[in-house]
């Protein structure tokens, strides 16, 4: 007796009663769950077993027809060898008795859920809690068995009409790719995100909205941001992949640089770089199997050259920016066959000083080499070497002689030189007036065509992307990955110019191109006249490039400047020059 009194006061007690509540629901919804789950393993087994029955008739009976191709053939080798099985499939996996026995298995699941609440203490909302249970349970098989309804479709989602190919099913078409983007950096698409096509297909990235992204976030100091799309950046990109991906894997170096504040450390000028001249030499080669850019713009210089030496005892020529003198053997070969023999070829080859004790080695040894070229050809050779900053040298520094033909040449290098925007007396407007006092027969310039040159960080960015993805793209359709001497012109070359425009500043950056129409300007502002452009030597550029090479490659002429580039963007420009008084 004592024990029923204490029991119904125990269960009269409001606390208690919140108790047993809270645990009879807790035992209750695992009880249900198990019992769910159990009960659909079942029907699922049981659907298994159906289909496989119908798997071992379908294989029986295609075994013992007398059309049978093979009787000893298994079912898989009937599904992909034997065009007359594929039809039959649909027979089996819409059946509508596979759904019979799921929805059968369900009901057997809905009589172990209780119709009232005998489990908890007389509370109203328990019930209601039970009868959503057993709602959502419902809807959940409902769901499934909607997802692979008799008719072979799966529920009501329509495919999309892009996707379906009436002659193959579903296409294996590549996603569209938008570049509107998120606050994250990630790239919206009508998938969000997703790449449509077949499973296990690699997503599609756009490396160059996310280096953009990237860029804005580093110019910003948002380094939350930058430090992720540098991370997705990396996992996409590849120094042996596609153009993008290549490029990309420069790119990305450069941004890190900047964003750690190491640009300077990160990125060593053009002068002190360890490839050695027997493998520039290889990549200087495989550039000129690529494309015409080099050799156009050898002929342009060594024609022009040649015509104004063609009765001159005495040539001097004053190279600035010589590096290894790759352009001035073709040169030498073509004045020891000229008419009346060789003139007495000087070259002063200027480039910047080496660090250590020897500045001036790499220039001398061009020298040696091309000396010893010279000879071998019977051309009087004499070389002079100089190597420091270009704005500190002087007229007497280049031991000009009376009677000689004076030809000054610089290819592609002043774009390495200062500009009023750093220094107010630049040193680029110091070498044109140095240029011009020395009053040479021809000035012949060639110079990269860029806009990549701007204060503002993400301009600049901008533009040199555009700028390399054109030279990138063009080495990944004319010359095949794993070359090695591909990724030479890549790292060596374009790689370090890009992580100089990205990582450096101030005096450091000394990637500073500028367009072909501002040179026109500032050549004039410092008392130079324009000579024409020689219609012989366009005429025969522009033969040579229509006939010898990729027809993507541009070949023009715009006020007296000779234009090369890559599916019409303008890489580089050559013109000729005389002081104008």
């Amino acid at each position: 007796m004592r024990f029923s009194e204490n029991g119904i006061h125990f269960l009269r007690n409001p606390n208690q009663r919140i108790k047993i509540r809270k645990a009879s629901m807790n035992i209750m919804v695992k009880v249900v769950g198990d019992v769910l789950t159990v009960v659909v393993t079942l029907s699922i087994f049981r659907v298994t077993m159906i289909w496989v029955c119908k798997c071992l008739n379908f294989s029986s009976q295609a075994n013992s027809s007398p059309s049978s191709g093979n009787s000893t053939g298994s079912l898989i080798e009937g599904f992909v060898d034997s065009p007359v099985s594929t039809p039959r499939l649909p027979e089996m996996f819409g059946d509508s008795d596979s759904i019979v026995q799921f929805r059968k298995g369900f009901e057997e699941a809905s009589r172990f859920l209780p119709n009232h609440g005998s489990l908890f203490v007389d509370v109203e909302s328990d019930r209601l809690f039970l009868k959503e249970l057993k709602e959502e349970a419902k809807d959940a098989v409902e769901k499934v068995v909607n997802e692979f309804s008799p008719d072979g479709s799966r529920g009501k989602k329509k495919p999309h009409p892009g996707d379906v190919n009436l002659d193959s099913g579903r296409s294996n078409k590549q996603s569209s790719i938008y570049t509107e983007s998120t606050q994250n950096g990630q790239l919206k698409g009508s998938t969000g995100g997703k790449a449509r096509g077949n499973k296990g297909k690699r997503n599609v990235v756009d490396l160059r909205t996310l280096l953009t992204l990237c860029a804005q976030a580093v110019a910003t100091d948002d380094r939350r941001s930058a430090n992720e799309l540098l991370k997705q950046i990396r996992q996409h990109s590849d120094p042996t992949g596609d153009g993008m991906q290549r490029l990309a894997h420069y790119f990305v170096d450069g941004l890190e640089a900047r964003l750690a504040g190491s640009g300077t450390q990160s990125y060593n000028p053009v002068v002190t770089r360890p490839t050695s001249a027997a493998n520039f030499l290889k990549a200087y080669h495989l550039f000129l199997a690529a494309c015409p850019f080099k050799k156009i713009s050898d002929f342009f210089s060594n024609t022009t050259i040649m015509h104004l030496a063609e009765n001159a005892a005495r040539l001097h020529i004053i190279d600035f920016g010589v590096l290894y003198g790759f352009q001035w053997p073709c040169l030498i070969q073509r004045l020891s066959s000229r008419l009346g023999g060789p003139p007495k070829l000087k070259i002063t080859g200027i480039d910047l000083p080496q660090p250590g004790f020897r500045p001036a080695e790499r220039v001398e040894e061009t020298g040696r080499r091309l000396a010893n070229y010279a000879k071998t050809f019977k051309v009087p050779f004499e070389f002079h070497a100089i190597a420091q900053k270009w704005d500190t040298i002087a007229i007497e520094d280049l031991k000009i002689e009376r009677g000689e033909v004076l030809v000054v040449n610089c290819m592609f290098r002043l774009r390495n030189l200062l500009d009023e925007t750093v220094v107010v007396d630049s040193p680029r407007n110091k070498v044109l007036n140095l240029v011009r006092r020395l009053n040479p027969d021809v000035f012949i310039l060639g110079i990269v065509n860029g806009s990549y040159s701007a204060p503002f960080f993400t301009t600049r960015f901008r533009e040199a992307l555009f700028h390399y993805s054109t030279l990138f793209d063009m080495l990944e359709t004319n010359v095949p990955r794993e070359i090695p001497e591909r990724r030479l012109i890549e790292s060596e070359i374009f790689g370090w110019e890009a992580m100089n425009v990205i990582a450096c500043e101030g005096a450091e950056r000394i990637e500073r191109p500028e367009t072909y129409k501002q040179w026109q300007v500032r050549n004039t502002r410092a008392g130079f006249r324009q000579l024409p452009l020689d219609k012989a030597i366009m005429k025969t550029a522009k033969e040579r490039v229509e006939t010898c090479y990729h027809k993507d490659f541009v070949i023009n002429e715009d006020n007296g400047w000779l234009l090369q580039g890559w599916k019409g963007r303008i890489v580089y420009a050559h013109s000729s020059w005389v002081p104008a008084s």
